[in-house]
């Protein structure tokens, strides 16, 4: 009788977790990306993709697939994701579209109107006004640049993230390098788009003669955008610099350009730090982590350099064998086996106990992690430099916008004005810029491969 109850038991525990994912599945509105059709799914607290999937009855790896910003990041609480369904939709008819800013969205209109001749279709961007000068140019002397900008505003999104915000104030960044840009000879004239987060706006402009007259484009945000669009330029002779991934495959991409160093940029220039300051290296395995691809490059990179490094587990921290590794005489490098904070936290107190025990501790951090509290001394890389003197471009700032832009630094308003002269100085055969936020030093990794940013910042704090 007890083997019944107990069986029956668990029918009904496993009927109720059927009703519940159900009811969560049933919950979410369903769309279209790419001919598939996906729920659309706000992430709640304390959640990981396992258990998603097993709501869903979908794979990790599909889930990564449809949203790959979460490879880069993992989940974040409040997001909206996209989750497969398994089933294929029709493709409707392809669809091209502008940036059309609802006038409720977080971006001021412009006092003054930027001198800068633009092709978007919103009701608030800046109106369109020509450059006067006392000298005129001939009309057939003066050169016409077509520029693109494509980065996932979200303009039809009812809830918009907070990365789209930072979006804005790319663009308003590029505007007003546009600005700058502008003389008699060359006018620069701006295309553009919100690409979302999916690859359909992509392959609509691809398929379409929108772009037939440009002849550089800055932006897009996820590496299937990228990697559609790359042989697009590849087979139009157009530039593309791409500001945020790191991930891009430049073999046989001619035409791309990436401003983030790969891990081999970052790692050589780490060795490099390293050997100057004859450090003892020690790399600590977190249990459950997976190998970060940038730890894994430097380890790499530095047994190639000749860098001798003492491996242990977690448990040997938390138990003091690590003590025999250590150096009483030299600095010691503690290099963590992920690169997501959440992971390494636990290190953290028994790091800072060693350190005061009278060994000099240094962790190998994250830009990333520069928001957490961390109570040792740090060395991280940093494709960014120190702002220099933004007095005029503030106040340029402050007359066409007026609104008060983001202090976090990297900012993304100096990033889309860096980026955006970069460009054009790429443009005119320069691979060498130094904005006032960021240094680009483009360097071709081979006779038919795209442009990698080689500048790395080595940072100590």
């Amino acid at each position: 009788m007890k083997k019944i109850y107990y069986i029956m038991a668990l029918l009904l525990v496993a009927t109720m977790a059927q009703a519940q994912q159900q009811e969560i599945i049933d919950s979410c509105p369903k769309d279209t990306v790419n001919g598939e059709e996906v729920y659309k799914y706000q992430v709640p607290k304390s959640i990981g993709l396992y258990r998603i999937g097993i709501n869903f009855n979908v794979s990790q790896s599909e889930i990564v697939r449809m949203n790959p910003q979460l490879k880069e990041r993992g989940l974040h609480y409040g997001e909206t994701i996209l989750i497969p369904t398994g089933k294929k939709v029709e493709k409707a008819e392809k669809e091209i579209e502008k940036v059309e800013i609802k006038t409720d969205a977080p971006i001021a209109k412009p006092a003054i109107a930027p001198e800068v001749k633009t092709t978007v279709s919103a009701q608030t961007t800046p109106e369109v006004k020509d450059t006067v000068s006392t000298q005129v140019t001939p009309a057939s002397q003066i050169r016409t640049i077509e520029l693109a900008l494509m980065l996932p505003f979200e303009s039809q999104q009812t809830k918009r993230s907070n990365n789209a915000d930072k979006m804005m104030e790319f663009y308003q960044g590029v505007l007003l390098a546009l600005h700058d840009l502008q003389n008699d000879s060359t006018k620069y004239r701006l295309r553009v788009y919100d690409t979302e987060r999916s690859e359909r706006k992509v392959v609509a402009l691809c398929d379409s003669t929108e772009l037939d007259s440009v002849q550089a484009i800055l932006g897009l945000a996820y590496p299937i955008q990228i990697e559609r669009m790359a042989e697009w330029c590849d087979l139009h002779k157009v530039s593309l610099l791409v500001p945020f991934c790191d991930e891009i495959d430049l073999t046989n991409h001619s035409q791309l350009l990436q401003f983030n160093a790969g891990d081999l940029q970052e790692a050589d220039s780490l060795c490099r730090w390293i050997k100057q300051r004859d450090m003892n290296c020690v790399a600590i395995e977190v249990r459950e982590a997976e190998l970060a691809a940038s730890v894994r490059t430097l380890r790499k990179q530095m047994k190639a350099a000749g860098i001798s490094t003492s491996a242990l587990a977690l448990r040997d921290l938390m138990n003091d064998s690590v003590v025999g590794v250590l150096s009483k005489d030299k600095e010691n490098l503690i290099i963590l086996h992920s690169d997501k904070f959440n992971q390494v936290r636990l290190a953290l107190p028994h790091l800072e106990a060693l350190k005061a025990a009278g060994y000099r501790i240094r962790i190998l951090s994250q830009y990333s992690w520069q928001k957490e509290s961390i109570n040792l001394p740090q060395v991280y890389t940093s494709m960014f430099t120190e702002i220099g003197d933004t007095e005029a471009y503030e106040a340029l700032w402050n007359q066409y916008f007026g609104n008060t832009h983001a202090s976090d630094a990297p900012r993304y308003d100096l990033l889309g004005y860096d980026l955006l002269n970069a460009l054009v100085q790429y443009l005119d055969g320069k691979t060498s810029y130094q904005g006032l936020q960021a240094k680009v030093e483009l360097v071709r990794l081979g006779a038919n491969d795209g442009w990698q940013n080689t500048q790395v910042r080595i940072v100590e704090k």
